[in-house]
């Protein structure tokens, strides 16, 4: 399946595809991860992977709207 039939199907542009497939997207609305995973019969968990910051420790604090990088980096992996 191409971007451009991905992303008709899903109801997304090919541009915000392209910026979600390239690690650039900020965020990504339920409703559309909910339905590329149905597009492509998988799991949100199929998708994302985190990857930690270095040096975070076990510390678990709540993380304000500026840390970002207490919850890490997830980033959107091309599907198999």
């Amino acid at each position: 399946m191409t971007l451009t039939v991905l992303a008709e199907t899903v109801g997304i542009t090919p541009v915000n595809l392209s910026i979600l497939k390239n690690d650039r997207a900020k965020a990504i609305r339920f409703s559309t991860l909910s339905a590329i995973c149905d597009v492509l019969g998988c799991q949100p968990g199929d998708l994302f992977s985190v990857e930690r910051s270095p040096g975070l420790t076990g510390q678990h604090r709540r993380p304000s709207s500026t840390d970002e990088n207490m919850l890490g980096q997830a980033k959107l992996d091309r599907p198999r």
